[in-house]
């Protein structure tokens, strides 16, 4: 079984037709600057999107999160439950659901306003051990970022790691929850030691790599920049990191063995949301699929394998893009 822990939250996704709602009800003809755009709520939460990405590809996964009462949470429980995800290592608790009101730029692209003061997520506690037939633990995103409960995902990570479970992270950056992006970019080093696969845009491994820019803006640089970091990164823990370059596909590098690229599907691209979460889960199916749930068996792996693994995550995630929200695929989609 695939854990993933972290965060179970509401995206508010603006409708593809604006709702003028500041007249609604007036008979007045609104001017441009009175519409504002409908939201629609969509199940959401990078760890929530990659659990419900591998129950759909058939990997047997749970989620270990804490996941509020209110009608949003059992929305998302009744989400996971439907994905064919394993809940019995999610808490409960009365505080509201976090929500993120989405921002869909012209590509596609997403970014973020977060409601998580108070919230249900944020107070998820240490689990006892998992279950004996745990073979990975995916984590990441705003999880590890707001306490208290990232020092408990964080404790969960660690622990895990030690005792031989398969490690990944997606730090999925939201540098408008990270006050001191500094501090955080040193404690993002100090998990590299207990992981054994390491993903991230490439967007994020500039910013990661941007150490002294002190208001979180992600840095300039060239390709040959990031994977320097990457490599030293590398160094410091994983067996592997996989980049995702948006149309540009997805890149591996591997600890000596040099970087491998595959490139995109094509796609028309509705909006990127869930897209990267689709990519963790893909990834951890696709290894699971070569028997490498293991560090020393990622280590191993050879091209033509990482070439496999990687074209597979591409199709997942150009699927995701082509449509709206975070609406991975199922495994019968990804069959041809």
């Amino acid at each position: 079984m695939i854990v993933v822990a972290g965060e179970a939250l509401i995206d508010l996704v603006p409708s593809p037709q604006d709702t003028p709602l500041s007249l609604e009800g007036t008979g007045a003809a609104p001017a441009p600057d009175d519409r504002l755009p409908a939201l629609l709520p969509r199940r959401g939460g990078g760890p929530y999107n990659t659990a419900v990405a591998l129950g759909r590809l058939g990997s047997p996964a749970a989620f270990c999160s804490r996941i509020s009462t209110d009608s949003f949470g059992e929305a998302l429980l009744q989400g996971l439950v439907g994905g064919g995800v394993d809940t019995s290592l999610v808490q409960r608790g009365s505080e509201p659901t976090t929500l993120a009101v989405a921002d869909i730029s012209a590509d596609g692209s997403a970014g973020y306003g977060f409601y998580a003061d108070g919230t249900a997520d944020r107070l998820f506690a240490l689990p006892p051990a998992l279950p004996a037939g745990v073979r990975a633990l995916s984590l990441g995103t705003c999880s590890l970022v707001l306490e208290p409960g990232a020092s408990a995902y964080e404790s969960l990570l660690r622990r895990e790691a030690r005792r031989g479970v398969f490690t990944a992270l997606d730090p999925n950056i939201r540098s408008g929850l990270i006050p001191d992006p500094d501090a955080y970019r040193a404690r993002f080093l100090s998990w590299l030691p207990d992981l054994a696969l390491l993903k991230l845009s490439e967007e994020d491994a500039r910013w990661l790599a941007g150490a002294g820019a002190g208001d979180g803006a992600a840095p300039g640089g060239t390709w040959e920049a990031v994977t320097a970091a990457a490599q030293e990164w590398l160094a410091a823990g994983p067996a592997a990191i996989v980049l995702t370059r948006g149309g540009d596909g997805l890149t591996v590098l591997r600890r000596g063995g040099g970087e491998l690229t595959v490139p995109g599907e094509r796609v028309t691209v509705v909006d990127t949301i869930g897209a990267g979460d689709t990519v963790n889960a893909a990834l951890l199916h696709r290894l699971d699929a070569h028997d490498a749930l293991s560090y020393a068996a990622v280590a191993a792996l050879g091209d033509d394998d990482w070439r496999d693994i990687l074209r597979f995550a591409a199709r997942a995630a150009a699927v995701t893009c082509s449509r709206a929200g975070a609406e991975p695929p199922f495994a019968t989609e990804l069959a041809a």
